[in-house]
């Protein structure tokens, strides 16, 4: 069975893995169709995410069939579609037994902290297959994708009385706009990148674009989805009297923290991380019913085998991309 991996930053090689056995209790076989590529994947790539280790197989966002499920799995058959929360978790530390397994205390990422979704097959927790009787690989594979700012919305626990900032157009900033409208927010974005602006401008007319990066109180919730720690640290300023400030983004550097601003505005700080079962319920169903529409993100696509010589220009700005899908 062929698998793609990441031996250290920037190199990649191809390998074979033996077949995956039958599935235990509880498991499932399952065939990969669609592999989403997001932001941690290109720093894993670059070499700066800070919760990489090498050499992986990344891809954590998933469309998947299955191919064959264990004893006591009940309510998926061969041949189902479905996304993969790609979030393993203990079950049994604070957090979980608090409903709370997006932030285990010993998460493993899919991609990330294990061995993810480019290769052919894989076995899975059957409890982490979530079906889907009409959507498309593709978009089962970025379901995941729209958990990460379906959870930040919710950790920020909008309103229609809300203002909201965000700060970076790329995919995660865009998961977080998607459901900020529909909290009924009313929703700025500051971006700079141009074809990022462009696409704003055609796909979310009713969102309004900042053009003057000047810092200043703008929204009582401030989302900043650039990863990047200048951004972070700045993007208090754009926080009113009373707001929330949500870091959706990762970097591996320290943030520095105006604390008298944030003091003098009694700002609330919030990390998010991942997303939870109930998200991708959400989703998936969002989708379905046409309220959600992810067509448009996907501007790039390529075969497992073309992988290592698109991502250098998946890199590159000025290729555009919104969401590129490898198709397995």
């Amino acid at each position: 069975m062929r698998a793609l991996q990441l031996t250290s930053p920037g190199v990649w090689q191809f390998i074979t893995l033996p077949e995956p056995p039958p599935p235990g209790p509880g498991e499932a076989l399952v065939a990969i169709r669609a592999v989403g590529i997001c932001g941690t994947d290109y720093s894993g790539f670059r070499g700066t995410m800070p919760f990489f280790s090498y050499p992986r197989i990344i891809g954590h966002e998933l469309g998947v069939e299955i191919l064959a499920t264990g004893p006591g799995v009940t309510g998926l058959l061969p041949g189902d579609r479905c996304s993969v929360e790609p979030y393993l978790n203990c079950a049994a530390c604070p957090p979980c037994l608090a409903g709370r397994s997006n932030c285990c205390e010993t998460l493993a990422v899919l991609g990330v902290h294990t061995d993810g979704g480019l290769r052919e097959r894989m076995i899975l927790p059957a409890a982490k297959l979530h079906r889907s009787a009409t959507l498309a690989f593709d978009q089962l594979a970025l379901v995941e994708t729209l958990g990460i700012g379906c959870h930040a919305v919710n950790r920020a626990a909008l309103t229609a009385a809300d203002t909201v900032l965000v700060i970076g157009a790329g995919p995660i900033g865009l998961t977080v706009v998607e459901f900020a409208r529909l909290a009924g927010a009313r929703v700025t974005v500051l971006e700079t990148n141009p074809l990022r602006v462009d696409f704003i401008r055609r796909h979310y007319p009713d969102v309004a674009l900042l053009d003057d990066p000047a810092p200043r109180p703008l929204a009582s919730a401030v989302f900043d989805a650039t990863g990047r720690a200048d951004s972070m640290a700045r993007s208090l300023s754009f926080a009113s009297f009373g707001a929330r400030v949500i870091f959706a983004g990762i970097t591996p550097e320290p943030v520095p923290l105006d604390d008298p601003l944030l003091h003098r505005r009694e700002l609330t700080l919030l990390a998010t991380r991942n997303s939870l079962p109930a998200d991708f319920t959400r989703i998936i169903s969002l989708i379905e019913s046409g309220r959600l529409d992810t067509r448009p993100w996907i501007t790039h696509r390529a075969p497992l085998d073309a992988v290592p010589d698109s991502f250098p220009r998946w890199l590159d700005p000025a290729s555009a991309v919104v969401k590129a899908v490898v198709e397995l």
